[in-house]
């Protein structure tokens, strides 16, 4: 069995969770895997594959989800402040696929780091609010209807980054999880996205998981679980 089909089945005992869900049913750490629909493994054409893979600062899952799943009510679009997509890379990716699929030349200022006191005060007048609000609006609909989450609880930090990096490496490396025709990736600006099949573009190249790293997530599952039935 290879190592991502592992993965992937080892993931299989717990919930997935879609919007709408309740923040307070969400851990305060951990790592969380997304899927997306019409993306399969193709070691299992009836079962979705990982598209995505993340964590987190300090205690922040919860936050962290937050930024990913931004709600219209909470868009910020004064000129003079950072966009919801400069918070979350999987929404500026999500972004730039769609704006470029439209070759929409805006691409170029939604590029742009806003969190920066120093882009924000050279660059702002090169925004257009009603087009980030536009594109920001089809990001947080996609990630709506599109996408769906697993999640398992796992503490310390630096433990949790490193798991991360080999859970991406081995997604990346995995010839069984191309994406499929129609997948919005294709039309990523970034290379390293379309070939990879990922909303991602750091750790690609990380080494894989080894037999102890599947054994501690293996315990996190057992955890995550016995959390979930509290």
């Amino acid at each position: 069995m290879s190592r991502c089909k592992e993965l992937h089945e080892a993931l299989e005992c717990l919930p997935v969770f879609r919007y709408p869900f309740d923040y307070h049913d969400m851990p305060s750490t951990g790592i969380y895997f997304f899927y997306e629909e019409g993306e399969t493994c193709k070691f299992d054409d009836e079962k979705p594959r990982i598209v995505q893979a993340g964590t987190h600062k300090k205690n922040n899952f919860c936050s962290r989800m937050r930024d990913h799943y931004v709600s219209y009510s909470k868009m910020n679009f004064d000129p003079h402040k950072s966009p919801p997509h400069d918070s979350s890379i999987f929404r500026k990716n999500l972004g730039r696929a769609i704006l470029n699929k439209e070759h929409n030349a805006y691409l170029e200022v939604w590029n742009i780091d806003f969190t920066t006191r120093k882009n924000r005060d050279a660059m702002w007048h090169l925004r257009n609010i009603d087009e980030d609000m536009s594109v920001e609006i089809e990001v947080s609909r996609l990630l709506e209807e599109k996408f769906s989450f697993r999640f398992v609880i796992m503490g310390n930090e630096i433990e949790r980054k490193e798991m991360k990096s080999k859970i991406i490496g081995t997604l990346s490396k995995c010839s069984c999880c191309c994406s499929s025709e129609n997948w919005l990736g294709r039309h990523s600006p970034i290379g390293k996205i379309q070939k990879s099949g990922l909303w991602l573009v750091r750790h690609l190249e990380s080494e894989g998981l080894s037999d102890i790293d599947m054994k501690k997530i293996s315990e996190c599952i057992i955890t995550t679980k016995r959390w979930l039935e509290r």
